[in-house]
């Protein structure tokens, strides 16, 4: 009995222990067939741009810029369900400067830059506020947002 249940605490710790690696491993990179549902643009070609959205079930939703990404977010609905806010687990970002996945709320995002995307004007993310003001005074930004702070009306246009 004693020896069953150590092989039961092993598998228990295994389980924990990958489980975990897998959570930390973070977003996958786009196929090149994953296409941005808001502009129908292939993704993979614009690795300096991609954002995701992770959804429960672990697929994953891509942009080719964070503009495209609020536009696809900010119309869900609240709620639980396919289809809403509810079923979201994380949102990803491109990070300007390290060029690597970050999430949403661990970066500002720099609008009004002379700094263009796949689409053209674009919303620039960039990790830690003086950062971000450096970037926007180097690049002749307008104002710097936290993800909570990002309305429709603020996205550039397409």
């Amino acid at each position: 009995m004693k020896r069953l249940l150590k092989k039961i605490f092993v598998m228990v710790c295994l389980v924990g222990l990958f489980s975990t690696a897998a959570l930390s491993a973070g977003p996958k990179m786009p196929g090149p067939k994953d296409r941005c549902p808001v502009c129908g643009m292939f993704v993979a070609p614009y690795p300096d741009w991609i954002a995701t959205i992770v959804l429960k079930d672990g697929q994953q939703i891509f942009f080719d810029g964070c503009k495209d990404l609020f536009r696809y977010y900010l119309e869900l609905p609240e709620g639980e369900g396919e289809g809403t806010k509810g079923e979201i687990t994380a949102i990803y970002v491109t990070e300007y400067y390290r060029a690597q996945f970050m999430l949403v709320d661990e970066v500002f995002f720099v609008a009004g830059s002379d700094v263009y995307g796949p689409m053209g004007k674009e919303l620039i993310p960039v990790a830690g506020k003086e950062l971000a003001e450096t970037f926007m005074r180097d690049h002749s930004g307008s104002q710097i947002l936290t993800f909570e702070q990002i309305t429709l009306d603020l996205l550039p246009p397409n």
